[in-house]
C-alpha cells in the first residue's frame, strides 16, 4: 500500500477510518505529536506515523501496526526502517501494505456483522442511481437537470417519510444496547447516535 496519507476508507464504513500507528520500542502507542503553526495559541496535532522520527525531541517509532477509529489495533508489528524513509523523503513512497491489509480484514469482519440490504432492493437502489446519472447525457441540460432535482426530491420525500419513524423505534426498542445498533449499522456507537438523532429530527417541507 502505497501513496494514501489522510487514511483509509471504505464507502458505507466512514466511521471505521483506519490508518497506520506508531508504535515505540517499548510496544506503546505514542501520544500525538503537535505543532506550534505561529499563530498564537493555535497548534497543529497529528498522530501520523512519519512524524515520529526522533527528531524535534519527537519519540522514535520502531514499528507500524494498523489501527482504526472504533479503537481496532492490529496484532502484526511492521518495522520501521528509518534510513529507508529518509532516503525516500516521502512517506507515501513507503511500504504500508502490512497495515492496511489488516485493516482491510478488520472491515471486513465489521461489513460481516452489519446488516445487509437485500438483493432486489440494492438492486433497484443500483437501477435509480444508474438512471440518474445518465440524465448529465441528455441533449437538453436543463431538462436532465431539472429531472434530477425532481428525483431527488422524491427520494428526499422517501427518506422523510420512513427514516424517523424508523430511527425512533431502533431507539425505542434498543436504547440500552447502543453496541447492538452501531454493529448492524457497521458503524461506531457515536456515529450511529448522530445517525439515529439525525433521522429522528429529520423534517421535510
Amino acid at each position: 500500500m502505497y501513496g494514501v496519507r489522510e487514511g483509509w476508507r471504505r464507502e458505507g464504513f466512514e466511521s471505521h477510518e483506519g490508518a497506520v500507528g506508531a508504535l515505540l520500542a517499548d510496544g506503546s502507542e505514542p501520544g500525538p505529536v503537535f505543532f506550534d503553526l505561529g499563530s498564537g495559541s493555535t497548534f497543529h496535532e497529528s498522530t501520523s506515523w512519519w512524524h515520529y522520527d526522533g527528531t524535534f525531541r519527537r519519540p522514535t517509532a520502531t514499528s507500524m501496526r494498523g489501527r482504526c477509529a472504533c479503537g481496532w489495533r492490529g496484532t502484526s508489528r511492521y518495522p520501521i526502517d528509518w534510513e529507508k524513509v529518509r532516503e525516500d523523503d516521502d512517506p507515501d513512497a513507503y511500504d504500508t501494505t502490512g497495515p492496511y491489509t489488516e485493516w482491510e480484514a478488520h472491515l471486513g469482519d465489521v461489513a460481516g456483522r452489519a446488516v445487509a440490504l437485500p438483493e432486489d432492493l440494492a438492486g433497484l437502489l443500483g437501477q435509480v442511481r444508474e438512471r440518474i446519472d445518465r440524465l448529465w447525457l441528455e441533449d437538453d441540460t436543463a431538462r436532465g437537470y431539472a429531472t434530477m432535482l425532481k428525483a431527488c426530491e422524491e427520494l428526499e420525500a422517501i427518506v422523510a417519510e420512513t427514516g424517523p419513524e424508523a430511527a425512533r423505534a431502533l431507539a425505542r426498542e434498543h436504547d440500552e444496547a447502543m453496541d447492538v445498533i452501531a454493529e448492524a449499522l457497521g458503524m461506531t456507537e457515536k456515529a450511529a447516535r448522530a445517525r439515529l438523532l439525525h433521522y429522528e429530527h429529520l423534517t421535510w417541507r
